[in-house]
């Protein structure tokens, strides 16, 4: 089925992507709208960009994803190719920060593929069990994997092979390496953020971040902060070399399942089962905007070269059934 774009209801659509905003802590978003990416069967899990911010993926419980080519400017009409050969949920995928046409997708089906995204062919590493969590090495030479019986797995990606295992006894969530790909990042189920030198593993710091489970992390593009989304409804900001906390964001009263920041560092973007994507400044801590959702969201992730924002949540129609859509705002209204 070839996916389909669409104007979102009441909000205008077409149009360029804003490039305004680089220096104004309060740009005004209120005039921009989303587009809906119509062609997943059931609920998309994860959605994330290519390098170049020319092309998205996006993952879903129907078992597969779908590759995107997306004119930041909003003139072309978007063409998607789809990717099929997983069995099961895919859960989360990333681009190769070095490749604008290879993404990792990491799905319940113990296994995690490597696709070339003009192709659509794809390279299998068996692991061992359900994964749900997935990022790639800045340099793009390691993907790490989480899965749901909270073991991590370190996959060398020339050798398609995995180089470091290790089982943890509580809960592990999203993780991440910092940019310049010395420490690497493991948000847990006990509310604390672990910092472990790499790659070897040895000294680790404990950041006691939150006082429920830690659910999903997002690095700062200038390497200044991380910040990370909790239980608690809050996320917290940290700088990256001084590993402390520096501020939190409050507005959302739910689980924090999503944090992104935009290519400049300036915003930051967080969601929930709130009725809205809560958008603030970094340095200021305010919120300069919300956009409104029908549904839990599971992913958001901004363009790294353009504000516009992907997100993805459990969004179903008038029958109950899962829309399968995904939405990205940013787009200036005609």
């Amino acid at each position: 089925m070839e996916g389909r774009e669409e104007e979102r209801k009441g909000g205008g659509g077409g149009g360029a992507a804003a490039t305004a905003g680089a220096t104004t802590p309060g740009m005004n978003l209120k005039n921009l709208v989303s587009r809906e990416y119509y062609g997943h069967k059931k609920k998309v899990h994860s959605v994330a960009w290519n390098c170049l911010g020319t092309k998205l993926a996006s993952g879903s419980i129907d078992h597969t994803a779908r590759i995107w080519s997306i004119d930041p400017h909003g003139h072309s009409k978007v063409k998607d190719i789809e990717l099929r050969g997983h069995t099961d949920s895919v859960d989360q995928l990333c681009w190769d920060p070095k490749h604008p046409d290879t993404v990792a997708t990491a799905a319940a089906d113990k296994t995690i593929r490597l696709w070339d995204a003009r192709s659509g062919k794809c390279q299998v590493v068996e692991l061992s069990g359900e994964n749900i969590n997935i990022t790639y090495k800045p340099d793009g030479t390691e993907i790490a994997v989480g899965n749901k019986e909270d073991e991590l797995t370190i996959v060398d990606v020339k050798m398609l092979k995995a180089t470091v295992k290790q089982k943890f006894h509580y809960e592990i969530n999203e993780i991440a390496w910092k940019k310049t790909g010395e420490l690497f990042f493991i948000t847990t189920g006990l509310g604390q953020v672990e910092v472990f030198k790499y790659p070897n593993f040895k000294e680790s710091y404990k950041l006691g971040a939150h006082t429920a489970g830690c659910y999903c992390i997002a690095m700062d593009p200038l390497d200044r902060y991380f910040a990370v989304g909790s239980a608690d409804s809050l996320v917290s900001l940290w700088n990256v070399n001084e590993l402390l906390c520096v501020k939190t964001f409050t507005k959302l009263e739910w689980p924090v399942r999503t944090v992104s920041f935009n290519h400049t560092g300036e915003f930051i973007a967080y969601a929930s089962e709130d009725p809205f994507i809560d958008i603030a400044n970094v340095q200021t801590g305010r919120s300069i905007h919300q956009i409104p959702c029908k549904a839990a969201m599971n992913s958001v992730e901004w363009n790294p070269k353009y504000n516009l924002l992907a997100y993805a949540g459990d969004d179903k129609n008038k029958y109950q059934t899962d829309e399968g859509v995904f939405r990205i705002f940013g787009f200036e209204s005609t």
